[in-house]
């Protein structure tokens, strides 16, 4: 039977090696398919990254007029707050 067997699986250095190779493969916590599925997780969220500090930059622009322009502050808390001088009435109109 093991004359069947080719010498370079009866040397116990590459048997062994190979088995190692296999296990990290695909037995291994940090098989190829789980490496392959964090690689694609990290460029999903580097993507996000970069859409999330876009919109802080969208934030922090507005947030600096809305501290600088004291109309545009005006503006921002009569529409977004329903903030009001005291003489005068707001009427709140929904769309449905």
């Amino acid at each position: 039977m093991l004359k069947r067997v080719p010498s370079l699986f009866k040397n116990f250095y590459f048997s062994a090696g190979l088995f190692f190779i296999v296990w990290l493969a695909f037995f291994d916590s940090n098989d190829l398919v789980s490496r392959f599925r964090m690689s694609r997780k990290l460029n999903q969220l580097e993507s996000e990254k970069e859409y999330y500090q876009e919109k802080i930059k969208e934030v922090e622009k507005d947030r600096h007029e809305l501290m600088t322009n004291q109309e545009l502050l005006e503006k921002f808390a009569r529409e977004k707050y329903l903030m009001k001088k005291e003489t005068e009435d707001i009427f709140v109109i929904e769309e449905h």
